[in-house]
């Protein structure tokens, strides 16, 4: 493969942030390379569409309508400028091929893997200076009364603790790492721990959950409410997981109403207090189309911010035929074609996610309109054969790849799903059976809540046949409790 099929693949592949960053990259290391926007108004900016049209074959849905994987391949080798590279693409390659192993990452046009800190994006760096918990542990400690010696093992046990916020390692290990060094003993370490956790966030340095509901809830003002929470934390806290509800009503001689409130107050402690702390980055989903309605008519646009239209610098490409040296004339060239590829390459991109959106947007229409229990059946094999593309491209272009509609912001893959037949003789998608699922459960009685059987039955009276089995499994997936677990659950 060569490094201009590598760039153009590897772009397809890219989400919108990662190619916004490959997109700035460029910008910083070729001087070849610029932004439309930044483009002199007097005309002196080189069109890269112009300029290379006798070059350069245009770009087009045709350049990638071949079905046959090989095909496709040598479509995206005649956006290269020499005529040599489509016979250096291997015959027997596909785009099934783990492309990670095909090239090295590190090298060709447009492939950056700098891992240098200067060159990290400023989304990436978005958050990076946020507190973590070691962080706000340590900064009460220091500001605290405690001696230096309580200080060192305020600090060996704030980096025991895990992300979570909970002790990994017993007040016995860290005694035996300090003895060594401190004239301290067991009740030390223990009194210090006890000092941790009641620092904030209330209950860190917990050694279960118990603790570490104990702890909040002994800061509660106190009440019969709080009372009952504290018996069923400490003595029936296994019956709580098990969500044997009935059994802790039993034990604590209380009623429904009772038990919902003290369910209530127990909601309200946080079972993992360094979570609010998670040192974890965002994640920002910028959509690469656009859908909405206009004229009663779906219309797909891309979103033109994840890929700015770039241009050749007409001032540094007309230094070509000045310079004297032969090394800067090389230089020049080299990233005059690695400039033209990029632009290229971006094209091939856009074109070919936008042809992909449009085509599932038409499939399932039904689901802009009416939500998802409208959803289709459609599989990777119905938009390739469409386009005339090969699956696999589609399956690529699909991943980490958002569309903004009217029902929010969906990744491409979402609107494909499997399909069901029902009595009508009609089919039905995987998704919108999930829909009605969780519809139903949705408008079940609390005190008596739909098993998987009941569930099955009702779907049966709306002409969907499908197992209990199956809908067990989709109960599942949605992280739905059964309806033993159901029962009896309050709403928070």
């Amino acid at each position: 493969m060569t490094p201009q099929l590598q760039q153009a693949i590897r772009l397809l592949q890219l989400s919108s942030i990662e190619l916004q960053e490959e997109i700035q990259q460029a910008l910083e290391e070729n001087p070849l390379l610029q932004l439309a926007e930044d483009a002199d108004s007097n005309g002196d900016v080189y069109l890269a569409e112009a300029s290379t049209q006798a070059e350069l074959p245009a770009a087009s849905t045709e350049s990638l309508s071949e079905h046959d994987p090989e095909q496709e391949l040598t479509a995206l080798s005649e956006l290269d400028t020499s005529s040599q590279m489509e016979s250096d693409i291997p015959e027997d390659l596909s785009l099934d091929t783990a492309w990670d192993d095909v090239y090295d990452s590190s090298t060709g046009a447009g492939s950056h893997q700098d891992s240098d800190s200067d060159n990290q994006s400023f989304l990436e760096n978005q958050g990076s200076f946020s507190e973590d918990l070691q962080e706000h542990l340590l900064w009460q400690i220091t500001m605290s009364q405690l001696s230096d010696i309580d200080k060192r093992i305020a600090l060996t046990i704030v980096q025991s603790l895990d992300e979570a916020g909970y002790l990994c390692e017993s007040i016995e290990d860290i005694l035996a790492s300090l003895v060594d060094e401190l004239p301290i003993e067991l009740e030390d370490v223990a009194s210090v721990l006890k000092y941790i956790q009641h620092l904030d966030p209330l209950g860190v340095a917990a050694r279960n959950l118990r603790e570490c509901l104990l702890i909040q809830l002994y800061r509660q003002p106190a009440s019969e409410l709080q009372k009952l929470a504290v018996s069923l934390v400490e003595k029936h806290l296994d019956l709580l997981e098990k969500r044997d509800y009935k059994e802790i009503q039993k034990r604590l001689k209380i009623n429904q109403d009772t038990f919902e409130a003290t369910i209530t107050l127990l909601r309200t402690l946080q079972p993992k207090p360094g979570n609010a702390f998670s040192d974890t980055a965002t994640d920002y989903i910028t959509p690469d189309v656009f859908v909405h309605k206009l004229r009663n008519a779906w219309v797909v646009s891309l979103n033109q911010r994840v890929t700015p239209e770039l241009q050749i610098n007409q001032m540094y490409a007309d230094l070509i035929g000045q310079v004297k040296t032969s090394s800067d004339s090389h230089y020049l060239k080299n990233n005059l074609q690695q400039a033209r590829w990029l632009i290229r390459s971006l094209e091939s991109r856009n074109t070919t996610i936008l042809n992909v959106a449009k085509a599932i947007v038409e499939r399932q229409s039904a689901f802009m309109q009416y939500g998802e229990q409208a959803m289709k059946p459609l599989i990777l094999r119905d938009i390739a054969e469409e386009l005339e593309m090969h699956e696999s491209t589609i399956s690529r272009v699909t991943t980490n790849k958002y569309m903004y509609t009217p029902r929010g912001i969906f990744e491409f893959k979402y609107f494909f799903s499997s399909q069901l037949d029902t009595d009508t003789g009609s089919s039905c998608s995987s998704t919108a059976i999930r829909a009605m699922i969780k519809q139903l459960i949705a408008k079940e009685d609390a005190r008596s809540p739909l098993s998987d059987s009941g569930l099955t039955q009702l779907l049966k009276e709306q002409g969907i046949n499908v197992a209990r089995r199956t809908v067990t499994k989709y109960r599942e997936a949605m992280s739905i409790p059964s309806s033993h677990e159901r029962k009896g659950l309050v709403t928070t």
